[in-house]
Order: C-alpha cells, then sequence, then structure tokens
C-alpha cells in the first residue's frame, strides 16, 4: 500500500491544542463575593454548584444551567475551546476577554486551578456572574429573581458592542434550559439536575435585539439567522468557484462561537454555525465571501460549524445531522456540488490542516444518507481503523485514489469484491468494499471488524 497508515491497529490519534497567554488580571471584585468555603467532597458537581451559589449569591439553577449550556458540565480535562475558555463554566482568557484572569482577582484561586479544578471553576463561573451582576445594579432582591439575571447572562456568553444578537443568543438558550429542566451526568457517574420552572426572563437592553435590528434572516440560506463576522475575520470575495464542503465542531457553544467570530482577535469565521438542541442555523460569513476556517480549502469552499465537542457524541442531536444536512444540500444545489464524500468533508480531511474534528463520532454514513435524501441509502455502515487510508477506483493497489479516509470513522458498504492481494501489519486480504460515497474501493484489511469477508454485505 502507498497509504502513510499506524503501526498498529489499535492506536488511535490524540490531539490537543494547548494555548495559553500571559494575560492583566481584570474586573472588579465584587464587594459582597466570599472565598469559597472548603469543599470536603471537592469532586462533586452538586456540592461545588450549591457552594458556589451560596457563596457569590447567584441562583444555583442558573449557574448549572450557564455551564451546561457552555460545556455540558464537562471540563475537557483542562483544555481549551477554540476562543481559550477553560472548564465547566468556561472562563476565557484571550486578548477580548479576561474571565479567567477576572475569576482568579476575585476568589483568590490561581489560574492554573481556574483551569483544571472544577471546583476552583465552578466558583469562579459564579465569581463573575456575580461581578457582573454588581455592574448590572442588582441588588439582594434582584439577585433572588432568577429572571433577573438575563442581562448578566447574556454578557457573560456574548460580551461586546457588536454581540448583543449573540448575547440574545446565549441567554434565551440558557432561559430554554431553565424551561426545560437539565439532567446532566458526569464522567464519575454523579447525576446534576434542574427542576423544570416557569421563568419570565427580563431581558432589559436585550428586549429589541431579534426584532429586526439585531439578528435577521440570512440572504443567502432564508432559513438561518444572519449574524455578521468582524470583517477582518474573512476576506471580501472570492478567488476561486465554490467546490467543497467543509464539516467543523466548534469545540465551544454556538453563541460563543458566532460572538468568537465577531472578536476582532480571533482572526477565524465561518459561513455557518449549526446548533445541537435544535438545529437552528446562524450564518456569519456571506456565501460569496471567503470565511477563514480551513486553511488551503478557505478559497474554494463553504464553512459549517456545529455545536459541541470532538470528543463528545452527545453534542451531534439527530435535529443537528438534519438541520445541517438540509443546509448542506442547498449549498449543493447552489453550487452544482457532488453530493458525495470528495466533496463533502472533514475539517482533518483538508490538506494542510492538523485539526481533528468533526472526529470519530461524527456519523458520517447517516449524514451523507441525509445530504443525499436516500434515506439510508444502499449499504451497510461499518467502522474502520488506520490514517490516510487509500480509496481507489478500482480494487488494487495500483489503481488511482480517488479520496482517502484521514483517521477512524464510519462509512457505508454497498458491496465486496475479490481484488488485489494486501498485505499489512501481518494481515494479508484480497477483499475489497466499495464504498459509494467515495466513488471507490478500500482494503477490508481497514474494515474493523474481525472477518476478513464483511458478513451480510454482497459481492459486487
Amino acid at each position: 500500500m502507498t497509504s502513510s497508515l499506524p503501526v498498529r491497529r489499535a492506536r488511535t490519534a490524540l490531539c490537543a491544542a494547548l494555548v495559553a497567554a500571559a494575560l492583566t488580571l481584570t474586573g472588579q471584585a465584587s464587594p459582597a463575593a466570599a472565598a469559597p468555603a472548603p469543599d470536603p467532597a471537592g469532586t462533586s458537581l452538586d456540592r461545588a454548584f450549591a457552594s458556589a451559589a451560596d457563596a457569590h449569591d447567584v441562583p444555583r439553577d442558573l449557574l448549572v444551567a450557564v455551564g451546561y449550556g457552555e460545556t455540558r458540565l464537562d471540563g475537557h480535562d483542562g483544555l481549551p475551546s477554540q476562543d481559550n475558555g477553560y472548564g465547566v463554566m468556561h472562563l476565557v482568557s484571550n486578548p477580548q476577554r479576561h474571565t479567567l484572569e477576572q475569576a482568579a482577582r476575585i476568589t483568590g484561586e490561581s489560574v492554573a486551578d481556574l483551569r483544571r479544578d472544577t471546583r476552583a471553576n465552578i466558583h469562579g463561573g459564579a465569581a463573575v456572574l456575580r461581578a457582573l451582576a454588581d455592574e448590572a445594579g442588582l441588588d439582594a432582591a434582584d439577585r433572588d429573581r432568577p429572571g433577573a439575571w438575563y442581562p448578566v447572562v447574556a454578557r457573560y456568553g456574548a460580551p461586546g458592542a457588536d454581540a448583543d444578537a449573540a448575547a440574545r443568543l446565549y441567554a434565551d438558550a440558557v432561559y430554554d434550559l431553565l424551561g426545560d429542566g437539565v439532567r446532566a451526568r458526569a464522567a464519575d457517574g454523579e447525576q446534576v439536575t434542574v427542576p423544570p420552572r416557569r421563568v419570565r426572563p427580563e431581558r432589559g437592553e436585550y428586549a429589541g435585539v431579534g426584532t429586526g435590528e439585531g439578528v435577521s434572516a440570512s440572504a443567502d440560506y432564508p432559513p438561518a439567522l444572519w449574524n455578521p463576522a468582524y470583517s477582518g475575520n474573512y476576506t471580501a470575495g472570492r478567488s476561486a468557484a465554490v467546490t467543497t464542503v467543509v464539516v467543523h465542531v466548534t469545540q465551544g457553544s454556538y453563541a460563543g462561537s458566532i460572538s468568537w467570530f465577531q472578536n476582532p482577535s480571533a482572526q477565524v469565521s465561518a459561513h455557518y454555525v449549526v446548533r445541537s438542541s435544535d438545529g437552528q442555523i446562524t450564518q456569519s460569513v456571506r456565501e460569496g465571501d471567503t470565511a477563514w476556517h480551513a486553511r488551503s480549502a478557505n478559497p474554494h469552499s463553504v464553512g459549517v460549524e456545529h455545536e459541541g465537542y470532538v470528543s463528545d457524541p452527545a453534542w451531534f442531536t439527530d435535529a443537528m445531522y438534519r438541520s445541517s444536512a438540509a443546509l448542506t444540500r442547498h449549498l449543493t444545489d447552489r453550487h452544482g456540488i457532488p453530493r458525495d464524500r470528495a466533496h463533502i468533508v472533514g475539517h482533518s480531511e483538508v490538506p494542510g490542516n492538523d485539526h481533528t474534528d468533526p472526529g470519530p463520532h461524527w456519523d458520517w454514513a447517516y449524514y451523507m444518507s441525509l445530504v443525499r435524501g436516500d434515506g439510508g441509502g444502499t449499504g451497510t455502515p461499518f467502522p474502520t481503523w488506520g490514517t490516510d487510508v487509500s480509496v481507489r477506483q478500482q480494487p488494487t493497489t495500483d489503481s488511482a485514489r480517488v479520496a482517502s479516509l484521514p483517521g477512524p470513522t464510519s462509512v457505508r458498504v454497498a458491496c465486496q469484491v475479490r481484488g488485489g492481494l494486501v498485505e499489512y501489519d501481518g494481515y494479508s486480504n484480497d477483499a475489497w468494499s466499495y464504498l459509494p460515497d467515495y466513488g471507490g474501493y478500500v482494503s477490508n484489511i481497514f474494515i474493523d471488524v474481525d472477518d476478513a469477508w464483511l458478513p451480510g454485505v454482497p459481492t459486487c
């Protein structure tokens, strides 16, 4: 084989982008903010939320809803989001936002602990919320009313003079969570719940946003909202025809990602962002302009971001898949793009990129069936292994390479055939599978099942 493949079949690639910046501490300490009390059960999320809410006089359920909306209560082992946010509460450290440093100043916790220690991070998030509440003039009686926190939550999620529409999207999502309730399970099995409750949000300055002056309909794709990125985060116009759709995962929240594209320091953008919970879509860059999302593919591609994290498949909901697939169908129709995996690709498949999204949990077989609109199409999904595995025009190693599988994924096999013998890493097999989404064949060695001849798959 000419492919560059892993030495061992069980090996998986681990990639973590660690970003650190030494930034000046910012933010004012809340006069009423108390240092967090020692928590003998520091690993308990419930205890951490309860003690942080009590220490900083923030409604406990609101605090949980903010954390759940940001990260599904997953601290991601201290690794940063795309806009350099950390932990369950997504405390941010970038040139425009310094809630991580602000939390350190208010609580006395170290920046390192706020990044990695869940209890400290939750207390830090509560402290920042309380500081914002003080700035907004919320008194003790106001702080007892969850609805009064709406402008505070909006500023926590998407601050900045030009981010009102994203801020409202963010705050509305948190209040939707309060209305629907939260039931989350931590990695250790602990369950954190918020019972459903009716809360009337007091939107204040955000009441008029989205009713004609904030969020409006997209001109390119009417089902989408229009919320433009900062003009310095993309290139006006195109230098090539659009031939590719690139699938991304945000490594952050929906509204937070939209807000990040509006941040002058981001230097990134995408054309569209898709929300996990209900498939809502926001457009941030016109299709006729060049978003900065996939390096070498930027001139000829449309970038579609999906809310969530590569490591957590719970973000990839059916609503998200269906909404995104409808958008991709629109893009393929509008730009004359073939509906196959050679033209609808993951970020990790674009040459010159070091990203891993959408990752092994993205169900390509299901997604492509929705894009094609064939209700699943013909073929059977199978998992693969290996990196840069060749898909050949014919079932031989010397046939033209028509595509590649960059890493473990799911493929749809239509049929299989005997072809050229392949020997690799102690395996030997002359069976090949035809992949209709790629228009070519892959050696069955790289189909991750025990049988050399795939069970239940017909002969081509």
